[in-house]
């Protein structure tokens, strides 16, 4: 693995400086290789890489220098021996998942967390024998009660999506290790720059780098980071055979991405506080959910699990669907969009985006109401983004 001059480095240099491999040019910029396959001086060094006693590479769908870049540095600020990347954050969701499980197994998992998410634990996994049950992600005693012999793996949000529920990794992963099962845990809202679930217990932590890695809207990606064993064993030949491979071009963004990521991250979680601050004294916003608020229900935890907030604000508007397609169509600064994570303020409906494939009676029962949003706060100027839900609160 590349590695920097020195190795009492700070986290942020680290994202800067790390894992680059230079060619003979010795180029400023990472080099970004855009090769499907490689080519070898003599047979018997295909046959040497091939058998894994050479360390050059192969064929890009296992591995490429600009993606290995991309995978040492994130694991490198992670605090991770090895992250495998991905062409998208599902796919590190659908390859850490199946990699760690087989027919006959049981995976456990809450039942607020990202739509899609769900799918793959409720509906694709039991296709192929693996049971799920669904719980209560805040609940200690729903995890216990939920393992059986055969459970393997725990899968969680946190904070969860869209309501920002946080849930407690630490003592889940107690729970589940003390079962013999392992841990996933989609860590997309906290981020690596608030949140370090490795060091909380987890064995495998999931991103879409789609969102905050890359954070300016421009590629799509994912990435799967845990032990080396673990990921080598487990992750990484199910990755390679089938195929979900993060280009090469997409790599190379997200790696000059992670640069600016804590700079980026840092301003837009210190911005989502001033906005959810003035969210909650404005006439039409009934309720805020931000995990750097006192009033959030698990502010206790906050403090404990969490190096900062979010990003991501959720909040309810008075007058249901209606007051809330009110709110959307009134701003002139925040954008509609079901994505996160970027540079410019974004917000949703999830009752009608993210989480519209569920009834409307789970929806409730997960604290999803009609009038919920979720807003993703960018890097605008935070007195344009209280300007602008303040003015759009006025028409609902």
């Amino acid at each position: 693995m590349p590695t920097t001059p020195f190795d009492d480095l700070h986290p942020e240099t680290r994202l800067v400086h790390g894992a680059i491999q230079r060619s003979q040019f010795g180029e400023t910029s990472e080099t970004l290789f855009l090769t499907q396959g490689f080519v070898y001086d003599r047979a018997e060094t295909a046959e040497a890489r091939f058998k894994n006693e050479d360390p050059g590479y192969q064929y890009t769908r296992y591995a490429n220098p600009t993606v290995a870049m991309f995978e040492d540095r994130l694991a490198e600020f992670e605090g991770a021996e090895m992250c495998c990347a991905t062409a998208t954050g599902m796919a590190a969701v659908h390859g850490a998942m199946v990699g760690l499980l087989k027919a006959g197994d049981h995976v456990v998992a809450p039942r607020l967390m990202f739509g899609a998410c769900r799918w793959i634990i409720e509906d694709f996994l039991p296709r192929f024998g693996v049971a799920s049950t669904l719980v209560d992600g805040t609940d200690l005693d729903a995890w216990r009660a939920a393992m059986r012999p055969n459970t393997k793996a725990c899968f969680l949000e946190s904070p969860a999506n869209p309501t920002l529920v946080v849930m407690d990794i630490a003592a889940i992963a107690e729970i589940a290790h003390a079962a013999g099962a392992l841990v996933v845990v989609d860590n997309v809202f906290a981020t690596p720059v608030f949140q370090k679930p490795l060091k909380l217990g987890a064995d495998v932590v999931v991103y879409s780098a789609t969102k905050h890695i890359d954070g300016q809207g421009r590629c799509l990606g994912g990435a799967i980071l845990g032990g080396r064993k673990l990921l080598e064993e487990k992750i990484q030949p199910f990755l390679r055979m089938s195929g979900p491979t993060l280009s090469p071009f997409n790599a190379w963004v997200l790696l000059k991405s992670l640069e600016t990521l804590v700079l980026r991250v840092e301003r837009q979680a210190a911005t989502a506080a001033k906005v959810a601050d003035a969210l909650a004294a404005l006439p039409g916003v009934t309720r805020v959910f931000f995990p750097g608020r006192a009033d959030h229900p698990q502010a206790e935890l906050i403090a404990r699990q969490m190096l900062g907030p979010s990003t991501m604000v959720a909040f309810e508007v008075a007058g249901g669907k209606a007051g809330a397609f009110a709110f959307l169509n009134a701003l002139k600064v925040v954008r509609i969009s079901n994505n996160l994570g970027d540079a410019k303020s974004l917000i949703t409906h999830p009752a009608s985006t993210t989480h519209s494939r569920l009834k409307p009676e789970e929806r409730a029962a997960l604290g999803i109401t009609d009038g919920m949003l979720r807003l993703s706060v960018g890097l605008e100027h935070a007195d344009d983004l209280i300007a602008d839900v303040t003015q759009a609160a006025g028409v609902v």
